[in-house]
Protein backbone atom coordinates (compact mmCIF):
# COMPACT_ATOMS: atom_id res chain seq x y z
CA UNK A 1 0.00 0.00 0.00
CA UNK A 2 1.54 3.16 -0.53
CA UNK A 3 2.28 5.96 2.55
CA UNK A 4 0.72 8.91 1.85
CA UNK A 5 2.06 10.90 4.03
CA UNK A 6 5.79 9.55 3.52
CA UNK A 7 7.72 12.65 3.01
CA UNK A 8 9.53 13.54 -0.76
CA UNK A 9 11.21 16.39 -1.34
CA UNK A 10 9.76 19.40 -2.84
CA UNK A 11 11.69 19.25 -6.16
CA UNK A 12 8.91 17.79 -7.41
CA UNK A 13 6.26 20.61 -6.55
CA UNK A 14 8.63 22.78 -8.21
CA UNK A 15 8.25 21.42 -11.47
CA UNK A 16 4.28 21.98 -10.97
CA UNK A 17 4.67 25.26 -10.26
CA UNK A 18 6.58 26.27 -13.54
CA UNK A 19 4.23 24.21 -15.60
CA UNK A 20 0.93 26.37 -13.58
CA UNK A 21 3.32 29.62 -13.85
CA UNK A 22 4.06 29.39 -17.53
CA UNK A 23 0.21 29.28 -18.22
CA UNK A 24 -0.62 32.32 -16.35
CA UNK A 25 -1.36 30.80 -12.47
CA UNK A 26 0.22 32.14 -9.81
CA UNK A 27 2.26 30.64 -6.83
CA UNK A 28 -0.17 30.93 -4.04
CA UNK A 29 -3.11 29.60 -6.54
CA UNK A 30 -0.78 26.85 -7.09
CA UNK A 31 -0.41 25.91 -3.05
CA UNK A 32 -3.50 26.49 -1.81
CA UNK A 33 -4.61 24.15 0.60
CA UNK A 34 -1.10 23.42 1.13
CA UNK A 35 1.14 24.56 3.97
CA UNK A 36 3.97 25.45 1.88
CA UNK A 37 5.15 29.01 0.76
CA UNK A 38 6.40 29.48 -2.19
CA UNK A 39 10.19 30.22 -1.00
CA UNK A 40 9.61 27.04 0.83
CA UNK A 41 9.91 25.05 -2.70
CA UNK A 42 12.83 26.19 -3.69
CA UNK A 43 14.56 24.94 -0.13
CA UNK A 44 16.77 22.23 -1.46
CA UNK A 45 16.23 21.16 2.22
CA UNK A 46 12.57 21.11 2.17
CA UNK A 47 10.31 17.79 2.39
CA UNK A 48 6.47 17.45 2.12
CA UNK A 49 4.26 14.38 1.73
CA UNK A 50 2.91 13.08 -1.12
CA UNK A 51 -0.34 14.27 0.30
CA UNK A 52 0.58 17.80 0.05
CA UNK A 53 1.89 17.34 -3.39
CA UNK A 54 -1.37 15.76 -4.67
CA UNK A 55 -2.85 18.94 -3.86
CA UNK A 56 -0.87 20.93 -5.70
CA UNK A 57 -1.54 18.29 -8.78
CA UNK A 58 -5.18 18.97 -8.04
CA UNK A 59 -4.55 22.70 -8.22
CA UNK A 60 -3.23 22.65 -11.66
CA UNK A 61 -5.51 20.56 -12.90
CA UNK A 62 -8.71 22.61 -12.15
CA UNK A 63 -7.62 25.17 -13.68
CA UNK A 64 -6.08 23.38 -16.67
CA UNK A 65 -6.89 19.70 -16.64
CA UNK A 66 -8.31 19.93 -20.40
CA UNK A 67 -4.89 20.69 -22.32
CA UNK A 68 -4.30 17.02 -23.97
CA UNK A 69 -1.11 15.29 -22.80
CA UNK A 70 -0.41 17.72 -19.86
CA UNK A 71 0.86 15.03 -17.65
CA UNK A 72 2.96 13.79 -20.33
CA UNK A 73 4.57 17.69 -20.80
CA UNK A 74 5.25 17.30 -16.44
CA UNK A 75 7.06 14.17 -17.08
CA UNK A 76 9.15 15.42 -19.87
CA UNK A 77 10.40 17.63 -17.03
CA UNK A 78 11.47 15.05 -14.35
CA UNK A 79 15.18 15.08 -15.44
CA UNK A 80 17.93 12.75 -13.03
CA UNK A 81 19.00 15.84 -11.52
CA UNK A 82 16.16 16.31 -9.34
CA UNK A 83 15.93 13.25 -7.88
CA UNK A 84 19.07 13.49 -5.74
CA UNK A 85 20.69 10.43 -4.59
CA UNK A 86 18.29 8.25 -6.59
CA UNK A 87 19.18 9.79 -9.78
CA UNK A 88 22.37 9.88 -9.31
CA UNK A 89 22.25 6.10 -8.22
CA UNK A 90 21.02 5.45 -11.54
CA UNK A 91 23.04 7.50 -13.65
CA UNK A 92 25.93 5.66 -11.79
CA UNK A 93 24.68 2.19 -12.97
CA UNK A 94 26.51 -0.20 -15.28
CA UNK A 95 23.45 -1.12 -17.01
CA UNK A 96 19.99 -0.35 -17.77
CA UNK A 97 19.01 -3.64 -16.18
CA UNK A 98 21.21 -2.11 -12.83
CA UNK A 99 18.92 1.05 -13.69
CA UNK A 100 15.84 -0.92 -13.59
CA UNK A 101 17.05 -2.96 -10.68
CA UNK A 102 17.91 0.33 -8.31
CA UNK A 103 14.87 2.45 -9.65
CA UNK A 104 12.35 -0.35 -7.99
CA UNK A 105 14.06 -1.23 -4.86
CA UNK A 106 14.32 3.01 -4.07
CA UNK A 107 11.11 3.83 -5.96
CA UNK A 108 9.76 5.82 -2.71
CA UNK A 109 12.65 8.51 -3.04
CA UNK A 110 11.40 9.13 -6.69
CA UNK A 111 8.30 11.61 -7.65
CA UNK A 112 6.00 8.45 -8.23
CA UNK A 113 2.54 7.65 -6.92
CA UNK A 114 1.82 4.02 -6.81
CA UNK A 115 3.66 0.86 -7.91
CA UNK A 116 6.12 -0.08 -10.72
CA UNK A 117 6.79 -2.85 -12.10
CA UNK A 118 8.98 -4.32 -14.21
CA UNK A 119 8.89 -8.03 -16.54
CA UNK A 120 10.56 -9.56 -19.69
CA UNK A 121 8.44 -11.40 -22.26
CA UNK A 122 9.91 -12.59 -25.50
CA UNK A 123 12.16 -9.98 -26.98
CA UNK A 124 10.46 -7.75 -24.94
CA UNK A 125 11.04 -5.61 -20.97
CA UNK A 126 8.05 -3.48 -19.78
CA UNK A 127 7.77 -1.38 -17.35
CA UNK A 128 3.85 -1.58 -16.44
CA UNK A 129 2.56 0.76 -13.42
CA UNK A 130 -0.43 0.19 -11.11
CA UNK A 131 -2.73 3.43 -10.95
CA UNK A 132 -5.37 2.39 -8.84
CA UNK A 133 -4.74 3.93 -5.64
CA UNK A 134 -4.48 6.87 -7.35
CA UNK A 135 -7.71 9.44 -6.62
CA UNK A 136 -9.58 8.82 -9.84
CA UNK A 137 -9.45 12.64 -10.53
CA UNK A 138 -6.02 12.39 -11.06
CA UNK A 139 -4.90 9.25 -12.11
CA UNK A 140 -4.89 10.12 -16.21
CA UNK A 141 -2.24 13.23 -15.21
CA UNK A 142 -0.01 11.34 -12.68
CA UNK A 143 -0.02 8.02 -15.12
CA UNK A 144 0.88 10.09 -17.72
CA UNK A 145 3.74 12.18 -15.57
CA UNK A 146 5.56 8.49 -14.39
CA UNK A 147 5.70 7.33 -18.02
CA UNK A 148 7.08 10.14 -19.69
CA UNK A 149 9.61 10.68 -16.81
CA UNK A 150 10.64 7.31 -17.66
CA UNK A 151 11.55 8.21 -21.67
CA UNK A 152 12.94 11.67 -20.18
CA UNK A 153 15.60 9.22 -17.67
CA UNK A 154 15.88 6.71 -20.71
CA UNK A 155 17.37 9.40 -22.49
CA UNK A 156 19.34 10.75 -20.20
CA UNK A 157 21.10 7.70 -19.70
CA UNK A 158 21.83 6.66 -23.42
CA UNK A 159 22.37 9.71 -25.44
CA UNK A 160 20.04 8.26 -28.28
CA UNK A 161 17.40 7.62 -25.70
CA UNK A 162 15.82 3.97 -25.62
CA UNK A 163 13.13 3.37 -28.71
CA UNK A 164 10.14 2.14 -27.09
CA UNK A 165 8.00 -0.35 -29.25
CA UNK A 166 4.44 0.68 -27.72
CA UNK A 167 3.03 2.92 -24.70
CA UNK A 168 -0.23 1.79 -23.65
CA UNK A 169 -2.71 4.24 -21.14
CA UNK A 170 -5.48 2.87 -18.90
CA UNK A 171 -7.23 5.73 -19.15
CA UNK A 172 -9.26 7.38 -22.57
CA UNK A 173 -7.57 9.09 -25.47
CA UNK A 174 -7.55 12.76 -25.37
CA UNK A 175 -8.57 15.04 -28.42
CA UNK A 176 -4.96 15.44 -29.28
CA UNK A 177 -1.47 13.23 -29.27
CA UNK A 178 0.30 15.09 -30.82
CA UNK A 179 2.04 15.71 -27.62
CA UNK A 180 2.38 12.44 -27.13
CA UNK A 181 4.24 11.14 -30.21
CA UNK A 182 6.72 13.72 -29.77
CA UNK A 183 7.67 12.82 -26.08
CA UNK A 184 7.74 8.77 -26.99
CA UNK A 185 9.70 9.34 -29.90
CA UNK A 186 6.84 9.38 -32.38
CA UNK A 187 5.41 6.32 -31.23
CA UNK A 188 1.40 6.84 -30.69
CA UNK A 189 -0.19 5.23 -27.30
CA UNK A 190 -2.71 3.12 -27.20
CA UNK A 191 -5.65 4.49 -24.77
CA UNK A 192 -8.54 2.47 -22.83
CA UNK A 193 -5.55 -0.23 -22.90
CA UNK A 194 -5.72 -3.28 -19.55
CA UNK A 195 -2.57 -1.67 -18.42
CA UNK A 196 -0.21 0.92 -18.03
CA UNK A 197 3.17 0.41 -19.48
CA UNK A 198 6.14 1.38 -22.02
CA UNK A 199 7.59 -1.48 -24.01
CA UNK A 200 11.21 -1.72 -25.66
CA UNK A 201 13.35 -3.79 -26.77
CA UNK A 202 15.02 -5.97 -24.17
CA UNK A 203 18.71 -5.91 -25.76
CA UNK A 204 18.99 -2.40 -24.18
CA UNK A 205 19.31 -3.79 -20.77
CA UNK A 206 22.60 -5.35 -20.34
CA UNK A 207 24.46 -2.23 -22.96
CA UNK A 208 26.87 -0.84 -20.70
CA UNK A 209 26.03 2.92 -19.51
CA UNK A 210 28.40 5.71 -20.38
CA UNK A 211 28.87 7.11 -16.92
CA UNK A 212 28.96 3.94 -14.63
CA UNK A 213 30.84 4.06 -11.74
CA UNK A 214 30.78 1.20 -8.69
CA UNK A 215 31.84 3.55 -6.04
CA UNK A 216 29.78 6.04 -6.87
CA UNK A 217 26.68 3.49 -7.18
CA UNK A 218 27.45 2.03 -3.86
CA UNK A 219 27.75 5.19 -2.05
CA UNK A 220 24.30 6.52 -3.41
CA UNK A 221 22.60 3.44 -2.79
CA UNK A 222 23.58 3.76 1.18
CA UNK A 223 22.78 7.39 0.64
CA UNK A 224 19.18 6.23 -0.19
CA UNK A 225 19.15 3.43 2.27
CA UNK A 226 19.94 6.01 4.83
CA UNK A 227 17.14 8.88 3.36
CA UNK A 228 14.44 6.35 2.87
CA UNK A 229 14.95 5.23 6.78
CA UNK A 230 15.06 8.90 8.01
CA UNK A 231 11.68 9.78 6.10
CA UNK A 232 10.47 6.53 7.51
CA UNK A 233 10.85 7.21 11.26
CA UNK A 234 8.81 10.49 11.02
CA UNK A 235 5.48 9.31 12.08
CA UNK A 236 2.85 10.84 14.47
CA UNK A 237 2.92 14.32 16.42
CA UNK A 238 6.80 14.49 16.59
CA UNK A 239 6.94 13.50 12.53
CA UNK A 240 4.86 16.53 12.18
CA UNK A 241 6.97 18.81 14.83
CA UNK A 242 10.62 17.82 12.85
CA UNK A 243 9.13 18.67 9.06
CA UNK A 244 8.15 22.34 10.28
CA UNK A 245 11.41 22.57 12.17
CA UNK A 246 13.45 21.91 9.13
CA UNK A 247 11.67 23.84 6.21
CA UNK A 248 13.31 26.87 6.83
CA UNK A 249 16.56 26.11 8.79
CA UNK A 250 17.38 29.90 8.96
CA UNK A 251 14.17 30.57 10.84
CA UNK A 252 13.58 27.45 12.71
CA UNK A 253 10.18 28.50 14.78
CA UNK A 254 9.07 27.85 18.70
CA UNK A 255 7.04 25.66 20.09
CA UNK A 256 4.35 28.10 20.34
CA UNK A 257 4.56 28.56 16.25
CA UNK A 258 4.53 24.75 15.97
CA UNK A 259 1.65 24.76 18.07
CA UNK A 260 -0.40 27.22 16.36
CA UNK A 261 0.97 25.49 12.81
CA UNK A 262 -0.42 21.83 13.80
CA UNK A 263 -4.31 23.35 15.63
CA UNK A 264 -3.35 23.19 19.37
CA UNK A 265 -2.29 24.51 22.26
CA UNK A 266 1.82 24.80 23.03
CA UNK A 267 0.05 22.31 26.32
CA UNK A 268 -1.59 19.92 23.93
CA UNK A 269 1.80 20.16 22.21
CA UNK A 270 4.02 18.97 24.91
CA UNK A 271 0.95 16.38 25.98
CA UNK A 272 1.17 14.78 23.23
CA UNK A 273 5.06 14.56 22.50
CA UNK A 274 5.72 13.33 25.82
CA UNK A 275 3.15 10.35 25.64
CA UNK A 276 5.12 9.40 22.10
CA UNK A 277 8.63 9.53 24.74
CA UNK A 278 10.03 13.11 23.28
CA UNK A 279 10.06 16.77 23.74
CA UNK A 280 9.76 19.92 21.45
CA UNK A 281 13.84 20.53 23.41
CA UNK A 282 14.30 17.08 22.03
CA UNK A 283 13.22 17.28 18.37
CA UNK A 284 14.70 20.73 18.44
CA UNK A 285 18.34 19.64 19.20
CA UNK A 286 17.84 16.64 16.75
CA UNK A 287 17.12 18.95 14.13
CA UNK A 288 20.02 20.83 14.68
CA UNK A 289 22.21 18.27 15.46
CA UNK A 290 21.41 16.39 11.87
CA UNK A 291 21.46 19.89 9.90
CA UNK A 292 24.81 21.27 11.43
CA UNK A 293 26.44 17.74 10.79
CA UNK A 294 25.31 18.23 6.90
CA UNK A 295 26.51 21.60 6.71
CA UNK A 296 30.07 21.33 7.97
CA UNK A 297 30.64 18.09 6.41
CA UNK A 298 29.56 19.35 3.04
CA UNK A 299 29.65 23.06 2.93
CA UNK A 300 31.59 25.37 3.39
CA UNK A 301 29.90 27.75 5.52
CA UNK A 302 31.76 28.72 8.11
CA UNK A 303 30.89 28.32 11.94
CA UNK A 304 28.83 31.63 12.22
CA UNK A 305 27.30 31.16 9.55
CA UNK A 306 25.79 27.52 10.32
CA UNK A 307 25.03 28.61 13.82
CA UNK A 308 22.97 31.83 12.25
CA UNK A 309 21.08 29.23 9.52
CA UNK A 310 20.31 26.96 12.43
CA UNK A 311 18.74 30.28 14.95
CA UNK A 312 21.14 30.54 17.70
CA UNK A 313 21.60 34.29 18.29
CA UNK A 314 25.79 33.36 18.76
CA UNK A 315 28.76 31.22 17.38
CA UNK A 316 29.38 30.71 20.83
CA UNK A 317 25.97 29.17 21.93
CA UNK A 318 26.11 26.81 18.62
CA UNK A 319 29.55 25.76 20.10
CA UNK A 320 28.71 24.51 23.18
CA UNK A 321 25.91 22.87 22.10
CA UNK A 322 27.87 21.24 19.12
CA UNK A 323 30.39 19.71 21.95
CA UNK A 324 27.01 18.59 24.15
CA UNK A 325 26.58 16.40 20.69
CA UNK A 326 29.45 15.06 18.85
CA UNK A 327 32.65 15.70 22.02
CA UNK A 328 34.31 18.06 20.01
CA UNK A 329 34.05 21.51 18.70
CA UNK A 330 32.51 21.67 15.06
CA UNK A 331 36.19 22.96 13.22
CA UNK A 332 37.27 19.78 14.58
CA UNK A 333 34.30 17.71 13.24
CA UNK A 334 34.87 19.21 10.15
CA UNK A 335 38.84 18.08 9.95
CA UNK A 336 37.56 14.29 11.10
CA UNK A 337 35.02 14.09 8.21
CA UNK A 338 38.12 15.13 5.58
CA UNK A 339 37.32 18.48 4.84
CA UNK A 340 40.07 20.87 4.89
CA UNK A 341 40.09 23.67 6.89
CA UNK A 342 38.30 26.53 5.76
CA UNK A 343 40.67 29.10 4.80
CA UNK A 344 42.61 26.60 2.44
CA UNK A 345 40.11 26.71 0.30
CA UNK A 346 38.72 29.98 0.08
CA UNK A 347 39.87 33.74 0.62
CA UNK A 348 36.72 34.03 3.66
CA UNK A 349 37.65 35.73 6.54
CA UNK A 350 39.45 33.53 9.61
CA UNK A 351 36.82 32.28 12.27
CA UNK A 352 37.64 33.78 15.69
CA UNK A 353 39.45 31.78 17.97
CA UNK A 354 36.42 32.31 20.28
CA UNK A 355 34.00 30.32 17.25
CA UNK A 356 36.43 27.59 17.00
Amino acid sequence: MFDWDLMRSTSSVHVLMKLAEERGMGATACLEGTTLLPEAVIDPEAEITARQELRVARNLLARFGDEPGLGVEAGSRYHISLYGPWGLALLSSRTLREVIDVALRYLDLAFVFGQLTFETRGDDARLRFDDSEIPEDLRAFLTERILAGIQTIGRELFSAGVPVHAVRFRHAAPADTARYREVFGGVEPVFDALTNEVVFDKAYLDLPLPQANEWARGTCEQLCRDLLTRRRARTGIAGAVRDLLVRNPGEIPDQIAVATALFMSPRTLSRRLNEEGTSFRALLDEVRQTLSEELLAHTDMTTEQVAARLGYAEAASFIRAFRRWKGCPPQEFRLRKGRKPLAARSQRAPVSVGAR
